[in-house]
């Protein structure tokens, strides 16, 4: 039987890509969701060790080697292929279909490389696969950044080559373990994580190349190629300082381009970069309690972020637009990818009860308990900046803004499906943090929310509610917003006089009353007419009337949904301890993520 436990992960997914050529329609839908579904149920079945060892050229390589570290990425990578792949299931475009698969398996190929070759290997077929989602949307603009993706991505691995070669001719050792910046090859190797996971000045392949994929090309972009970096670098290098202060720039500096941004995936992919900067401060730190807190919050991003670029994804498949100032109104025609947006914009904020909290608070515990307190204030307001731009701009702009006139309906099943399962996701490990908790690669101690579970999901439930009701109180209040309702005819000739400007529907002023500067239709109804200022007064005053008792309906919502959280029990649990994590031991073999760890005065070694 050829799926087993021994064979690498990746194997299932190289093979499928070739049975994608060989196959049409439904068996070729069928055979894209089965490959991660069987993958990931093979993964449950591997234990940490070992699995494929050959000798190539004089080099002992490793290519398939498990822990604990390595297993939560493959479990992240399978999620995250699913969704993609059902997300995109409607696209009948063996190109993006191939290159899918080929990507999720070199990313899986990776992540369980237990040396420097095979990662490098894996490495660079994760930019050549990756780079064709891109140029799949067929426009200049795509093939151009494109082709700069592609030489930056390469770069990367020529200098993770280098790196791996001179560190060889060193110490005769090319196992991808610890590393730590002690020579020139480590530096190489450290540079080729940092532009893989857009450090500061490293990043522009990222806002450039990502805005320009496929609608379904950029949620499978935004899943892979920055966190294997993530992993790599927790890795090779957790401990080191220089990261903590890299994650925090990185934290803070694309909050100030993706407020001015127009184009709503550019604005989350400066919001990916931030992310990411959470979880580089965290592998900095190099506490248990930090390292699990960053590749938590790399599979909660996954999760959430995956879920804000597949609406507006979404948004881009049904109206052909995606800048801030050309959408808008489309919470009308588009409800649920609308509330599922809402929850992917409650999660990367870090709301309570939603999967970026029960993350994100570990990290900024483990910031504290080391004494960083301007690395902590840095991340508070990094965190303020996301609420702003992701979790506020981006559900806005495309759904509760002036309405644009657009009139779409939902997408596709296959794609509300993928998102209505990422956004359960956003709430179940957000409700119930301990099921991730679990899969981490040290124990955690650590409750985000120490009440019930029925009373967390139930929380969560009511505050979902009540934000979706304060959205939809909120809306008019935008510029103009409360003009641009759907026009309602006027059987008049259109010599009508402003006097006939009149309040319609539920009490709104239409642009049969005033004229708001849209289109008018050739047979003379529909025109705008000039609104005297009295009625503009009374419309406006009626309108406040609306707004202000809206208002207090969601405002009553959430205090009932803060009272939820008030009222519960506390269960008892232990205080956190601060554990100190230095580098690896190399008492271990190698196919083991270890690590000395103190807790109060006691010194255990701690494996996972």
């Amino acid at each position: 039987m050829i799926w087993t436990t021994e064979l690498p992960p990746f194997v299932p997914f190289f093979v499928g890509a070739l049975l994608v050529v060989l196959t049409r329609g439904y068996v070729r839908q069928a055979l894209l969701l089965l490959v991660p579904i069987l993958g990931g149920l093979q993964l449950l079945g591997v234990e940490s060790g070992t699995y494929w060892e050959l000798t190539f050229l004089d080099y002992t390589l490793t290519p398939y080697r498990v822990d604990r570290l390595s297993l939560l990425f493959g479990y992240l990578f399978h999620i995250a292929a699913f969704l993609g792949i059902l997300f995109s299931l409607h696209v009948r475009d063996t190109r993006q279909q191939v290159a899918a698969l080929l990507y999720a398996g070199s990313a899986l190929g990776a992540v369980f490389a237990g040396d420097l070759i095979s990662l490098f290997v894996f490495w660079e077929l994760l930019a050549i696969t990756s780079v064709f989602l891109i140029w799949a949307r067929g426009t200049e603009r795509a093939l151009r950044a494109g082709m700069r993706y592609l030489v930056i991505q390469v770069i990367s691995g020529v200098l993770l080559l280098s790196g791996a070669l001179i560190r060889y001719h060193e110490t005769g050792d090319l196992g991808f373990e610890y590393l730590g910046l002690d020579g020139l090859a480590s530096w190489l190797i450290f540079i080729a994580f940092g532009i893989k996971c857009a450090f500061p000045l490293l990043h522009n392949w990222l806002t450039d190349a990502y805005p320009e994929a496929t609608p379904t090309g950029t949620v499978l972009l935004s899943s892979f190629t920055t966190k294997l970096a993530v992993y790599a670098l927790a890795r090779a290098f957790p401990g080191t300082e220089l990261l903590i202060y890299i994650g925090a720039v990185m934290t803070c500096f694309p909050i100030f381009y993706a407020v001015i941004e127009n184009d709503l995936r550019r604005v989350l992919a400066y919001s990916m970069i931030n992310q990411i900067g959470f979880m580089v401060t965290g592998i900095g730190i190099g506490t248990a309690l930090a390292i699990n807190g960053a590749v938590a919050h790399a599979f909660n991003d996954v999760i959430f972020k995956g879920l804000l670029f597949m609406s507006m994804g979404s948004v881009l498949h049904m109206t052909g637009r995606i800048k801030g100032s050309d959408l808008g109104g489309l919470y009308k025609t588009m409800p649920i990818t609308t509330g599922l947006c809402i929850v992917g914009a409650f999660s990367i904020s870090a709301f309570p009860l939603f999967n970026g909290f029960v993350s994100k608070s570990l990290i900024m515990v483990a910031v504290l308990e080391q004494g960083h307190h301007w690395v902590w204030l840095a991340l508070l307001f990094a965190s303020a900046g996301v609420f702003h731009h992701a979790g506020i701009k981006i559900p806005f702009f495309a759904f509760f803004s002036h309405d644009a006139g657009i009139r779409v309906k939902d997408p596709p099943l296959n794609m509300l499906l993928a998102m209505g399962i990422a956004a359960a996701l956003c709430v179940f490990i957000g409700s119930y943090p301990r099921l991730l908790y679990d899969l981490l690669p040290f124990v955690v101690n650590h409750e985000p929310l120490r009440c019930n579970p029925r009373d967390r999901t139930a929380a969560a439930l009511v505050l979902l509610g009540a934000g979706i009701r304060l959205a939809q109180a909120l809306w008019p209040l935008s510029s103009g917003a409360a003009l641009s309702e759907p026009r309602c005819r006027m059987d008049v000739p259109s010599a009508r006089p402003a006097s006939g400007a009149r309040l319609c529907g539920r009490g709104r002023i239409d642009r049969c009353g005033i004229a708001t500067g849209g289109a008018t239709q050739a047979a003379g109804r529909d025109r705008p007419v000039a609104a005297p200022s009295r009625t503009r007064r009374r419309a406006g005053a009626h309108l406040a009337n609306r707004q202000r008792g809206a208002v207090g309906r969601a405002s009553a919502g959430y205090v009932s949904g803060a009272l939820l959280l008030v009222v519960v029990h506390p269960e008892p649990g232990t205080r956190n301890q601060a554990v100190h994590c230095t580098r690896p031991s190399r008492s271990v073999t190698s196919t083991e993520l270890s690590c000395k760890c103190v807790v109060g005065s006691r010194q255990s070694g701690r494996k996972s």
